[in-house]
């Protein structure tokens, strides 16, 4: 969209005209803006015309009332002149006269010229907000019940509303975020700004520290506020724990982080003591945690231990043992029944998911995960007479549960088992866009639950699914541990990995290996450290171009051109890239294969969006969860229409895109869901598979030249992989082993199963508030080194490390508790 211009501006105060609306050209479901034919009655800019097209974010605009809107004259490059207005009022009065021919006009039923004149004259010409602020201050005015409802409730008609959108409005806040913030707070909405508009930046998608800082600053809430200090360390701490993966941070790094986005919002130096005490203060009423010098936000703190006790709950009550001759049974036929001969760390495998309650199966490509699962649910269903059929369980849930974090995972899973498979997200009813929690999640039923690709999975939706597993289900955790972690906070799978007293079982032997085969080989020795000998040595099925990053696109347009003549399509290529700006990233690359796959044609409907171009035919990617459209982050579609709106123009614009015979609509606030999928992020292919993959690596990529990284990019490829950039790149990622994440998981899940039956821990409070803060580096040389501690008062509750300390006997206060007695 072309820059709009800005036809008129005057510096004493901003333009504005009076008038009526006569109708609503465009009305946004999604939020509040709207746009409006008016009419002119006065205004303070040359407009020669009796009606103006007005856009902006309005409430319930009622064709009776005269408004006051205010803004500025823009001139759209498809539309014309437009006003666009920044704030609006409803038009009252100010003269005694004009007073009561408003009061007399038709929106106040009953009330006529003479009791008008008999309001103004008891209440003055303030008449209107006196009975606004107070209606009882018409008591004495002796008004028929009738009369005195009409008035009193056309006068505060959509208010309340209106008020809002225009503090919202008079904030700075546009026609989406002002919707989100009214759907969360309601009519509390400028209540709850004025007392803490910090909070937005905890509670509203979108909005970050910098954002609600300028509301704070039109406020006149002053630099040093107890809330603005507060808001800075929350969003230093999420910011320091999402870049890391971390679950935790220690004092120097959040201190120079909070300091940091305390200077660049306000400029304005904040005393370092101020921001280390209101740590302590934060920590005291739980918003974070202290432990150990490490310091954690509160729901990541409380994820860890809510894991660990849900994990314990569930290897608990172990299945009255089967007849081991059945297994046995079972497991000898199984071979007859699937067709597939089991080695033995397979048939071990299979037994210990059979046996345990919980169990963790890892293995690289072609060990045979798949081929694992696949005999678990047939093994399973005989030993627990389930029959394979979800068609006959039309009266209550099919016992078998298959999940994945991504939607292709998932589809992965269900064309393997012939069984439905969902998402997480899906199976948990959560909506993608929400902070999953176990108050807006589903408890699961069923027998048996597999969940694939764990190494996505990151900590808080972890925390939430394992809270939604019933007791008595069996449930099998699969992944490959040597993948990409997960993009939020945690190393769930690993973790679980490295706790001892959790069934697993390694696959490592290679099956799934063709005798012309060399990219799962490939994969393992970069696994392992190793560099191949023929890494750029040319394959069979896999092979490697060098060259630098600048000839890097030319030499993708040379294979896409090339593999079209050999019968693949963009269904069947894909490029996987570690970035996504740069000559070798993501966005340059997608341009590059739109330009080839899908070239511009005045037969071909097209839209601009923030800068790119998306054409009917284009293979695209969601980028989030949308379960009620039944599309999840990392499905690749196609789009099949675009509607550019018509007379409505591109903000009635609509995109419809094929996910596997899913179509979809988009509306335009929904575009920002998708991107073009012929280049995707490495970390967004992980749980997915294609015939051929494209894999540029150069030294710009620098520090995501990692081992995990391009393990995980080569065993996305199926069938064909053509290696092309550096050499020195792809060594040097395989040399650079990725440094473990900071978690406590393992830590949380050795102290509840050493402590559990003695020591009882909250699940829904996690431990917070009950672990003393040691000392916190200062950052800066010019403070007393008196001042960089942080202690708070000695506690007194119990604690773990109370009693791993023998300070405490940890059955104080439980003589003749059992652990049967605490409710599960």
């Amino acid at each position: 969209m072309a820059e709009e211009i800005n036809l008129f501006e005057t510096p004493e105060e901003p333009s504005f005209f009076i008038g009526q609306v006569q109708s609503d050209i465009f009305d946004s479901p999604d939020s509040f803006y709207k746009v409006l034919l008016v009419s002119v009655e006065d205004a303070n800019f040359d407009w020669n015309e009796s009606e103006i097209t007005v856009t902006g974010s309005f409430g319930d605009l009622r064709d009776d009332q005269t408004y006051r809107f205010e803004g500025k004259l823009i001139d759209h490059p498809k539309y014309g002149r437009q006003f666009q207005a920044s704030s609006y009022h409803a038009n009252q009065p100010t003269s005694k006269e004009g007073i009561i021919n408003f009061l007399a006009g038709k929106q106040f039923p009953g009330v006529g010229k003479k009791t008008a004149e008999k309001i103004v004259d008891q209440l003055g010409i303030h008449a209107i907000d006196k009975i606004t602020a107070d209606p009882h201050i018409l008591d004495g005015l002796k008004l028929r019940e009738a009369v005195r409802t009409s008035l009193v409730e056309n006068l505060n008609a959509n208010q309340g509303m209106d008020q809002i959108i225009i503090g919202l409005n008079d904030l700075g806040f546009g026609s989406n975020l002002s919707s989100a913030i009214f759907d969360r707070y309601g009519d509390e909405t400028l209540h709850i700004i004025s007392e803490n508009p910090y909070q937005l930046v905890q509670d509203i998608d979108g909005i970050s520290f910098k954002r609600a800082d300028h509301v704070a600053i039109k406020m006149g809430i002053p630099a040093d506020d107890q809330r603005r200090i507060s808001a800075s360390i929350i969003q230093s701490i999420d910011d320091l724990t999402m870049m890391s993966g971390d679950t935790y941070t220690s004092a120097k790094p959040l201190l120079q982080e909070s300091m940091r986005l305390l200077s660049d919002t306000n400029g304005q130096p904040i005393p370092t003591a101020k921001v280390t005490q209101q740590i302590v203060e934060m920590e005291k009423n739980g918003t974070i945690q202290y432990e150990d010098k490490r310091i954690y936000p509160a729901s990541l703190y409380k994820a860890e231990w809510q894991i660990a006790e849900n994990l314990h709950r569930l290897c608990q009550n172990q299945d009255e043992a089967k007849n081991g001759k059945q297994i046995t049974t079972i497991l000898e036929n199984l071979p007859v029944k699937t067709g597939i001969k089991y080695d033995e760390i397979q048939t071990e495998a299979i037994k210990t998911a059979l046996t345990s309650k919980v169990m963790l199966l890892t293995g690289g490509p072609g060990t045979g995960k798949t081929t694992i699962i696949k005999g678990v649910v047939e093994a399973f269903a005989e030993l627990h007479e389930i029959a394979l059929d979800p068609n006959q369980y039309k009266e209550k849930a099919f016992p078998i549960l298959l999940a994945a974090p991504t939607g292709r995972a998932a589809k992965r899973m269900s064309e393997a088992t012939d069984l439905p498979a969902s998402t997480i997200h899906r199976l948990l009813g959560l909506n993608g866009r929400e902070m999953p929690t176990e108050l807006n999640a589903k408890d699961l039923e069923g027998s048996l639950l597999i969940v694939d690709e764990m190494s996505m999975v990151d900590t808080l939706l972890f925390k939430v699914l394992v809270q939604s597993i019933p007791t008595s289900m069996h449930v099998i955790f699969v992944g490959d541990k040597d993948q990409l972690p997960s993009v939020g906070p945690g190393q769930v799978f690993h973790d679980l990995l490295e706790f001892a007293d959790l069934p697993r079982i390694e696959l490592k032997k290679i099956h799934r290996q063709a005798a012309d085969s060399t990219i799962i080989p490939l994969a393992h020795d970069i696994r392992e450290g190793k560099i191949p000998s023929n890494l750029t040595v040319k394959m069979a099925d896999r092979s490697f171009i060098a060259c630098h990053s600048r000839q890097l696109p030319g030499v993708v347009k040379q294979i896409i051109e090339m593999s079209q003549k050999r019968g693949y399509d963009a269904n069947d290529l894909q490029i996987l890239a570690p970035m996504y700006r740069g000559a070798a990233g993501v966005d340059r690359l997608n341009d590059l294969s739109q330009s080839v796959y899908n070239p511009a044609a005045a037969s071909k409907q097209e839209i601009e969006f923030r800068g790119q171009i998306f054409r009917v035919g284009d293979k695209v990617l969601q980028l989030v969860n949308s379960p009620e459209n039944n599309v999840f982050n990392g499905d690749i579609g196609r789009i099949t229409a675009i509607e550019n709106g018509g007379s409505k123009g591109k903000k009635n614009a609509t995109m419809t895109i094929d996910f596997d015979g899913n179509e979809v609509n988009y509306g335009r606030l929904e575009w920002s869901q998708i991107r073009l999928a012929y280049s995707i992020s490495i970390h967004k292919s992980q749980g997915s598979q294609f015939k051929m993959v494209i894999l540029p690596l150069v030294h710009e990529f620098g520090r995501m030249l990692q081992r995990n990284l391009l393990y995980t990019a080569i065993t996305r490829a199926a069938d064909k992989l053509i290696m092309i950039g550096e050499t020195y790149a792809f060594v040097t990622a395989i040399n650079s082993q990725s440094v473990n994440r900071q978690t406590s998981l393992v830590k949380r899940l050795t102290d509840v199963w050493k402590y559990h039956g003695k020591l009882e821990l909250p699940l829904e409070q996690g431990t917070e508030g009950q672990f003393e803060p040691d000392n916190i580096e200062e950052h800066t040389s010019d403070r007393d080194a008196s001042e960089d501690k942080l202690v708070k008062d000695k506690q007194t509750i119990l604690t773990p490390a109370l009693v791993k300390s023998g300070e405490i006997d940890p059955m104080i206060g439980m003589e003749g508790v059992r652990p049967t007695d605490f409710k599960k």
